[in-house]
């Protein structure tokens, strides 16, 4: 499974130049200047804490050669200092470079917007795992007194989508840690969100571990909302020797695994299968084992 790696809406230009009865962002952009890397300072609210070195380096080699392509972005402070709006990674790429000066657009804008704008650059970067746009989104909400409706607007995209990174804060905390590291997707994650809280980190186990598809999620999902709604559930306590055999039947087969035991000490094992395909998978994997 793969990281999302997707970025979010506009570029801060077409952001930024939207009127919304929430706000009214006034600022101007001057032309394009050149300006001393000694008199630019970083944004002490910059949202980004860590910077790959090795990225860094890349991005320093690439600006030996090429010069850098597109300016950074800054508010001037004072007579001869500049907060970086957008562009901290240029800057310091920059600098590893050995130029000792950089393109820059300057833009007259208050604290508010200063703030806002450098969350919304955050958001836009292209390697953010959807938890961190979560937490960035979060942060715009928070900090910058912004409704849902309003920040979609901000970033580019509907409401519906600012509603499903904002669910992912409200799971636990090993389904965020799974999205954020990449074992799972942001799809996988939207398929847990319905699972009862008590079911949750044992959807999100057998999810990584057998690499189940958004899809197989959504069905395993389905099923125990199902049983819970039924009252086919019942909460007992079973013995140490039936954890030990569900592990080592998941090991066999790649679909949802349960035991059910009767009021007489007896009971069965169920395993779910989708297709007859999951039958012949079945044999295989038992013929591996008898012969």
């Amino acid at each position: 499974m793969q990281k999302n790696k997707g970025g979010l809406g506009r570029g801060l230009s077409a952001i930024f130049d939207i009127e919304t009865p929430a706000a009214t962002v006034k600022s101007s952009v001057s032309n394009m200047e050149e300006i001393d890397l000694s008199k630019i300072i970083s944004n002490p609210k910059q949202p980004r804490s860590l910077f790959d070195q090795e990225s860094l380096e890349e991005l320093a080699d690439s600006i030996r050669v090429l010069g850098v392509i597109q300016p950074i972005t800054v508010r001037r402070e004072g007579v001869d200092s500049f907060t970086i709006i957008s562009g901290e990674r240029r800057c310091r790429a920059s600098q590893l470079a050995g130029l000792t000066s950089i393109p820059v657009y300057i833009r007259e804008v208050d604290d508010q917007t200063l703030h806002e704008m450098a969350i919304v650059e955050n958001i836009q970067r292209q390697d953010l795992n959807p938890i961190e746009v979560a937490l960035s989104l979060q942060r715009l909400i928070d900090e910058c007194n912004l409704t849902q409706d309003t920040l979609s607007i901000r970033v580019g995209k509907k409401r519906s989508t600012i509603a499903n990174y904002m669910r992912l804060l409200k799971m636990s905390l090993e389904v965020q840690s799974a999205v954020r590291d990449g074992y799972i997707t942001m799809g996988h994650a939207k398929a847990m969100a319905s699972t009862p809280e008590e079911h949750q980190l044992s959807v999100l186990k057998k999810t990584v571990k057998k690499e189940l598809s958004v899809r197989q999620v959504e069905e395993m999902v389905k099923k125990i909302t199902e049983q819970k709604t039924t009252s086919e559930i019942v909460e007992e306590e079973y013995p140490e020797s039936y954890t030990r055999l569900v592990e080592h039947l998941e090991n066999l087969f790649t679909q949802n695994i349960s035991i059910k035991r009767d009021k007489r000490g007896g009971g069965k094992i169920v395993v779910d299968f989708d297709s007859d395909v999951d039958i012949e998978n079945f044999i295989s994997k038992f013929e591996k084992y008898t012969i």
